[in-house]
C-alpha cells in the first residue's frame, strides 16, 4: 500500500486556521492552543525530514510569528482575514521550502 503524504503546507495552514476556528467556536482558548501546536509539531517533523533542520527552523520561526502577528492584524483587517492572511503566507513559505520539490 502506498503511503500517502500530505504537503507540509497543508499542515500548518489547518493549524493556523484550525486554531483559531477551535478557539472561537468552542470558546476555549486553550484547546485553540493546543490544535496550534500539536499541528505545528507535525509540520516541524515534516519540515525537518523534507527540507532539513535550517528550513524547519525558519519555518517554525515564521509559525510563531504569524500566530503572534495574526493579532494586531486583526485590529487592522478583522479577525478570519488576518487567520488567512498569516496562514496564506505561511502555507506559500512551506509550500516553497519544503514541498515543491515533491
Amino acid at each position: 500500500m502506498a503511503k500517502v503524504q500530505v504537503p507540509v503546507a497543508v499542515v500548518a495552514v489547518g493549524g493556523l486556521v484550525g486554531g483559531y476556528a477551535t478557539a472561537r467556536f468552542t470558546k476555549k482558548r486553550p484547546l485553540g492552543g493546543v490544535v496550534l501546536a500539536v499541528a505545528g509539531a507535525v509540520a516541524a517533523k515534516g519540515w525537518q525530514e523534507r527540507a532539513g533542520g535550517k528550513a524547519a527552523a525558519g519555518l517554525g520561526a515564521a509559525y510563531v510569528a504569524a500566530f503572534a502577528g495574526s493579532h494586531p492584524l486583526a485590529k487592522k483587517v478583522g479577525a478570519w482575514p488576518a487567520v488567512f492572511g498569516v496562514a496564506g503566507a505561511v502555507g506559500l513559505a512551506s509550500w516553497v521550502v519544503a514541498d515543491r520539490r515533491r
